[in-house]
């Protein structure tokens, strides 16, 4: 395999963020794009003149040292307080650099991470994140702030998180502070995998410690992947060992060449659900971006857990077939019949995860063939608009242009009816499909 298809295994990691625990945890606001960031920026000559300058100066570099040159003027103003003009910043560079754009959530956590270095109240430093680059500034928020602290416990990891907790939170604001806290613990504890989970487990609400399982999981590979880099790409070097507690040095075996199903084949069952719903992104980094090998894999997987492999097979063929629809759906073809459908459920929650926007998979699921596979689909893009919207009367009109015959598979993903359609195979696999 060329090195540059070797690199799409990372992206296809990234893209997982929104998808992971049961599809996308956004709420009903609109997700940012690009080109949106460009429409709201506050002071667009001054982000211009900046995102201008900076890839005058960066953007005839080369590999490694253009991207440290763009993370060095990014986290500086990350670091002044100046977190919304960087983010700003970054929209307009991945606009003129492609690689910019490809590299935007390193940068995005980058700028998060410098925030928080300095500690202060996370909701203040959220609220100058955004969705963009696959949430990773809210990541890296989360992680200084976590690795600056001189105490972890039961008290300290609820805390972190409090404020966007009630009724009418914003469950995706929730969800990232929760999964990057996942990628946080691990880090402090020198990516000791299982002590990171046992942190996790602190947390009071079951959808909570399942998206902080994912989280550690993510950190996991990740850094397995890219562990010069402080695992979330080159240009933040150092930032991995600042990110471990004083003392803190793990001896846990991240993967296992001659296991492709590790670390999940040794987890207790309560983290089951979480570690597959990665494990293909370790699989096609060990096999070299083998889509139909590491199908093969999930074949052996434990009965109950090969589906939520296939899912997370789907969710990482969105970026090998760089969101083509068509290129996808081969791709997912390749795997067992009988576990095809879960591939397109992965497939479509990350069409969806990209924008947040339903129309995109339910355009997906109309030219998908197949009953089961169709079924499976509306059913995914019905859990996303489960998340997208707290009113079933907004997730039924989200619904609604679904081709009539699979309407019901939507609304049922979306929670609006509990009447499960006929042919619909779903599961609650460890309760890890199910936000609540």
């Amino acid at each position: 395999m060329n090195a540059s298809k070797r690199k799409l295994v990372w992206p296809a990691l990234l893209i997982f963020v929104v998808a992971l625990v049961a599809g996308s945890y956004a709420m009903g606001r609109n997700k940012v794009s690009p080109m949106d960031m460009l429409r709201r920026a506050i002071a667009p000559e001054d982000s211009s003149a900046v995102a201008v300058a900076m890839h005058n100066r960066c953007g005839t570099l080369g590999g490694d040292a253009k991207t440290k040159c763009y993370s060095s003027g990014l986290d500086s103003m990350a670091t002044r307080g100046e977190v919304r003009m960087a983010m700003v910043t970054l929209a307009r560079l991945s606009v003129l650099d492609g690689d910019a754009g490809r590299n935007g959530h390193v940068f995005a956590h980058g700028i998060g991470m410098a925030a928080g270095r300095g500690g202060g109240d996370i909701a203040r430093m959220f609220s100058q994140c955004d969705e963009s680059n696959q949430s990773g500034c809210y990541h890296g928020v989360l992680q200084s702030y976590l690795t600056a602290a001189k105490k972890l416990g039961p008290a300290e990891v609820n805390a972190a998180c409090q404020s966007f907790r009630g009724p009418k939170a914003d469950r995706w604001i929730l969800f990232q502070c929760v999964h990057g806290m996942g990628h946080g613990l691990t880090m402090y504890y020198g990516h000791d995998v299982p002590r990171a989970l046992q942190d996790c487990d602190y947390l009071t609400g079951g959808w909570d410690k399942r998206s902080c399982y994912a989280g550690v999981f993510m950190e996991n590979i990740v850094n397995a992947q890219m562990p010069k880099n402080m695992s979330h790409g080159d240009g933040h070097e150092g930032m991995h060992m600042e990110g471990a507690a004083p003392g803190r040095v793990s001896k846990w075996k991240a993967l296992d060449s001659t296991d492709l199903l590790y670390p999940c084949s040794i987890m207790k069952s309560q983290y089951l659900g979480a570690c597959y719903e990665m494990q293909t992104a370790a699989i096609l980094f060990l096999n070299h971006g083998n889509i139909q090998a590491a199908a093969k894999t999930c074949d052996t997987a434990p009965a109950a857990m090969r589906l939520v492999c296939y899912q997370s097979l789907g969710r990482d063929i969105s970026a090998f077939a760089l969101q083509d629809h068509a290129k996808a759906t081969e791709m997912c073809a390749l795997g067992t019949p009988k576990y095809q459908p879960w591939c397109y459920f992965g497939l479509v929650k990350s069409f969806v995860n990209m924008n947040a926007r339903a129309d995109d998979g339910l355009t997906y699921c109309k030219g998908l063939k197949g009953e089961a596979n169709k079924l499976k689909c509306y059913e995914a893009v019905g859990e996303q608009i489960g998340t997208l919207r707290n009113e079933n009367t907004e997730r039924a009109a989200l619904c609604e242009p679904s081709e009539p015959a699979y309407r019901p598979a939507c609304l049922f993903g979306a929670r609006v009816t509990t009447l499960r359609p006929p042919g619909l195979d779903t599961i609650d696999i460890a309760g890890a499909l199910t936000p609540g």
